[in-house]
């Protein structure tokens, strides 16, 4: 049997069209604030978010008020959260060793792993304030060491939200601003009069946001290109159909342009589902989002077998993916492309998203073929070193490399090889030429 969609979300070729008039604007408004530095933040800020200030860098007296809004329940449960985050973190970390070892006599080699040095980390909150965003890239930039941690949210509801102020500080934030959108990441990649550039730039965001992060790479790092959420239900007849739904819906609700898509080998439960969706929608609160997500970009595509519903995911590469299978560890063991899988009814996506202790900062738009998620490894980069400790090894590598050099034509590297062959081996090479050949294998 043929894979059948028995729902499809808007043409990829509308999504393109969309992803143009993205790229547009964004283009012209990093040019304006790389131009105009804090004169377009401000102005920005006041189009977008209604909101101006002095300095929209918050103070240590300002941030000590504004936590003091959140309940200590509040506050216990964030401390909670961003407490499973450090912890995976740290063993994350704990798995990446230093190494140096002698690959040769009297040649060693080695890397070092060493924090990024400063970072921007962009937490949303426009629409919902994004409490969880800033655990993972604050707290886990924390726990990599990076020195200078730079946060940003855009205001909610007027102002500061006290939840996300809180999870920054406690994170570990060293400089926090209420800004959000396009002119809180170019600031923060771009700089400005007050602002210092940083070198890496993470966090979730709309189109406009993730947009930004693309156009900026290259001069900054950026930890992955992390859009609007997307969310996959593998599922089987062992599960039913609102367990389904809730999946889709509860990450469908993020935004009007989040995919949510069924993949299953049961046509009762794919008819069932699309039945209980229509049917949540009519109680659910964030319904006016979720709806216009579910019709333009919701899918429910039925497979004849499980080799199939494999294909199928691993071609859509969806960034959470929600695995609900008589066989949940052969998906794992066999899938290739995704951002993070959920195994398993007991657990779900919002385990992922806020308290369990992954980071939910993950690939969209298929780029689960090539990357991972954000992780404490993100933070940190792996410079290698070398260095020669005997005349004996410093001739040995040189003669190699200076006929290396010589068989790409590099005369120049080969003289950096041979100069080292007359020093230390005592033997004469003439300028241009390879080293003398010597029989190593003897």
């Amino acid at each position: 049997m043929a894979i059948e969609y028995l729902k499809r979300g808007k043409p990829e070729a509308d999504r393109a069209e969309d992803d143009a008039k993205v790229a547009e604007i964004v283009g012209a408004t990093l040019k304006q604030i790389e131009t105009e530095g804090d004169v377009a933040v401000r102005a920005l800020a006041n189009k977008f978010d209604g909101y101006d200030r002095g300095s929209y860098r918050l103070s240590d007296a300002e941030i000590k008020d504004i936590i003091a809004k959140v309940s200590p329940r509040e506050m216990e449960d964030i401390r909670f959260a961003q407490e499973q985050v450090r912890n995976f973190a740290k063993a994350q970390r704990d798995s990446m060793l230093d190494i140096e070892l002698e690959t040769l006599p009297g040649v060693i080699l080695g890397h070092k792993n060493i924090p990024v040095q400063s970072v921007g980390c962009y937490v949303p909150g426009g629409k919902f304030p994004m409490v969880a965003s800033a655990h993972m890239s604050v707290a886990t930039a924390s726990v990599a060491g990076v020195p200078r941690i730079v946060a940003c949210t855009p205001p909610f509801e007027g102002e500061p939200n006290p939840g996300v102020i809180a999870a920054m500080h406690l994170g570990g934030a060293h400089e926090i601003y209420v800004l959000g959108g396009i002119q809180a990441v170019g600031a923060m990649a771009l700089g400005t009069e007050t602002i210092d550039p940083v070198h890496l730039l993470v966090g979730p965001g709309n189109a406009f946001v993730a947009e930004a992060k693309r156009q900026l790479f290259g001069r900054v790092g950026i930890d992955l290109f992390a859009g609007p959420t997307e969310t996959m239900v593998i599922a089987d007849e062992t599960v039913d159909a609102e367990l389904c739904a809730t999946d889709l819906l509860g990450q469908a609700e993020h935004g009007y342009n989040s995919p949510a898509v069924l993949v299953t080998n049961s046509r009762m439960l794919a008819e069932e589902t699309l039945t209980e969706i229509n049917r949540i929608l009519t109680i659910l609160p964030t319904a006016g989002t979720a709806s216009v997500s579910w019709a333009d970009y919701g899918e429910v595509i039925l497979c004849d077998s499980y080799d199939e519903m494999l294909a199928v995911a691993d071609d859509i590469a969806s960034e959470h993916v929600q695995v609900m299978t008589d066989r949940d560890d052969w998906f794992l063991e066999h899938m290739t492309c995704y951002g993070a899988l959920f195994l398993g009814p007991r657990t779900n996506v919002a385990n992922g998203d806020k308290v369990i202790g992954t980071n939910h900062t993950l690939p969209t738009k298929k780029a689960g073929r090539y990357t991972g998620g954000l992780w404490v490894g993100k933070f940190l980069k792996t410079h290698s070193y070398q260095k020669i400790l005997t005349d004996e090894a410093a001739t040995t590598v040189g003669e190699y490399g200076s006929r290396l050099c010589m068989l790409e034509g590099f005369v120049g590297h080969a003289e950096q090889c041979n100069i080292r062959v007359r020093r230390f081996g005592g033997i004469n090479v003439p300028y241009g030429e390879g080293a003398p050949y010597r029989d190593t294998t003897k």
